[in-house]
């Protein structure tokens, strides 16, 4: 997602839960809502981790305020 913040590997938003953080990185850096969130779920193919465990709560999982989040593309198959 470096082409929608300017390049950037990391940044810093508020938020108490996944869809919170969303909605912060979306207004602060427009299309990464579109990206990772479909709808009320993560994006099909989409996967986040918080402070290095897949968020198995999705956009209603937690966060804390020095938590770090990582979107990861869902890889599957056998």
């Amino acid at each position: 997602m470096r082409d929608l913040t300017g390049g950037r590997d990391k940044v810093s938003v508020p938020g108490k839960t996944v869809a919170h953080v969303i909605e912060a990185l979306d207004a602060a850096y427009p299309g990464v809502k579109a990206r990772v969130a479909d709808g009320d779920r993560l994006a099909p193919g989409v996967a986040v981790s918080v402070d290095g465990a897949v968020a198995r709560l999705g956009l209603r999982a937690p966060v804390k305020a020095d938590s770090i989040l990582r979107f990861l593309p869902v890889i599957e198959g056998g």
